[in-house]
């Protein structure tokens, strides 16, 4: 159910439902002027009954046989994460309780001050909100109308244009990673991200006659196989001085992945729609820095393909010239994501001169079997942007795991034929010799991080903040690096 959130001047005429946030220290004094004595002594006894209580609590009382009040109960001071899991939580018990309109009141958040942080708390209800229902026929407006009154803690409305940025840069993200493969097709998505011009972004298109002069041969050969184009979307955000170098951001945006020749089996196929996560987290991002007006330069770069078997295809074996110069030995089509990040790096690398490149791809299976849903992997040549990612992965409840990159690993994707070959075949350590691939084409040095996302980018079951299907994985994130280090 979506989530309609407004503020009001009076709670008079307004839900039936009231909601309410306590501390378990709260005491009726605070209480004052909000509901009757007969309720606020309702609401003590509560609380005198939950002291005990070391954990967030959300309860429900009844006050007339048609009326509830939710009494969200605080048992620890709450970061900013804490504030957000919280509000996903109160939305979970609107919805399971089918209460589809409520009042919550504002007016005693001065003394919950520091247990909660407000805004925080409705942007987890919002996150947790998301449903893709574009293409269902029945119950796509049921909706929950969230009213506040009296919010006299919020009146930040520069933290409120955050937030709502934010939302919106991870809600275009879950769209995007949500829609089917026969709607977003290459062709599609390069069409609706010239869209973003809208919003300040520069945006180039370079399609597959462009691509050929410029000698991506790795990227186009995945896409050989399809009847749609093939592409590199550059996007540049200047919020900085213009001599400010900028960040970028690469994602991989397989739109479907069948494996190509190296076909994939049938089961769980399906999923493959989602292999283009990289590059939504990536557009995500980028209209988020545009909304919010982030004053750091910064430029996304997607290669948009889809990797599909057929009688031009490319083959197991085929030998394609990239971007860089190096030539790789394609050994498995479905290690295809690889081979549009090689020259989407050097592309970068070249033309952008960035401060730093963070990739992010659905890489490796591998990636999955080593750290399951928890942690995406990271890759780098670089301690101090590992670490400011790390960080920025425990601020926002989006963690990262440094896995190890060396020699000894780089010298498998050796090949006899050509400069490299596109898979390990002596077998084992499949993520960090992917990323090892990967590092061959960041050509100066410039300082490289790799999140393979295998894990994190879609779950078939609900998170803290998402409703099952596309996670958003990685805004979030991005994000706070950028704020935290680089604004």
């Amino acid at each position: 159910m979506a989530l309609k959130i407004k503020y009001l001047n009076s709670k008079i005429g307004a839900s039936k439902n009231k909601a309410i946030i306590l501390a378990k220290d709260s005491k009726i004094s605070d209480l004052k002027g909000i509901f009757e004595d007969k309720t606020n002594q309702k609401i003590i006894n509560f609380l005198n009954s939950n002291k005990k209580s070391k954990e967030n609590k959300i309860s429900s009382l009844n006050l007339d046989f048609d009326k509830k009040l939710i009494i969200i109960l605080l048992a620890i001071n709450s970061e900013s994460f804490e504030s957000e899991k919280l509000g996903a939580k109160f939305y979970d018990f609107l919805k399971s309780n089918q209460v589809d309109d409520i009042l919550i009141f504002g007016s005693n958040f001065k003394s919950v001050a520091g247990k909660i942080k407000f805004e925080s708390f409705l942007h987890g209800a919002e996150l947790k909100s998301y449903e893709f229902n574009v293409y269902k026929s029945k119950n796509k407006n049921k909706v929950i109308n969230l009213n506040i009154w009296n919010n006299k803690s919020s009146n930040d409305q520069k933290e409120k244009k955050k937030l709502n940025s934010l939302l919106r840069g991870v809600n275009l993200t879950k769209d995007l990673v949500s829609e089917p493969g026969n709607i977003l097709h290459p062709d599609e998505y390069a069409k609706r991200l010239k869209k973003l011009r809208n919003f300040g972004l520069k945006v180039t298109v370079y399609d597959k006659k462009k691509l050929k002069r410029l000698g991506c041969n790795a990227l186009l050969g995945v896409g050989q196989g399809s009847i749609r184009g093939s592409y590199l979307v550059t996007m540049e955000w200047k919020g900085a001085s213009s001599k400010s170098k900028p960040l970028a951001f690469v994602g991989k945006g397989v739109c479907f992945d069948t494996g190509g020749i190296s076909l994939k089996p049938a089961r769980f196929m399906e999923d493959m729609t989602y292999d283009m996560a990289g590059s939504a987290v990536v557009v995500g991002l980028m209209k988020n820095l545009a909304l919010r007006k982030a004053k750091v330069n910064a430029v996304g770069v997607v290669g948009l393909v889809e990797n599909m078997p057929g009688g031009n295809a490319q083959r197991p074996g085929d030998i394609v010239k990239s971007f860089s110069g190096k030539t790789i030995e394609v050994l498995n089509t479905d290690a295809e994501g690889r081979l549009v990040l090689a020259d989407a790096l050097t592309f970068t690398e070249k033309k952008f001169k960035p401060n730093l490149i963070i990739d992010l791809a659905t890489l490796t299976g591998a990636i999955v079997v080593a750290l399951g849903s928890e942690y995406s992997g990271l890759f780098s040549n670089n301690d101090k942007l590992s670490k400011e990612l790390f960080n920025a992965g425990e601020k926002v409840d989006e963690k990262v795991w440094r896995l190890p990159l060396h020699k000894n690993y780089n010298k498998l994707m050796d090949s006899k034929n050509a400069d490299m070959q596109n898979i390990n075949y002596v077998g084992g350590a499949g993520s960090t010799t992917a990323a090892e691939f990967l590092q061959r084409f960041i050509i100066n040095k410039t300082p490289w991080a790799h999140l393979d996302i295998a894990g994190m980018a879609f779950s078939k079951y609900a998170g803290a903040l998402n409703s099952g299907g596309a996670t958003g994985y990685g805004v979030r994130l991005l994000n706070k690096f950028v704020e935290d280090n680089y604004e």
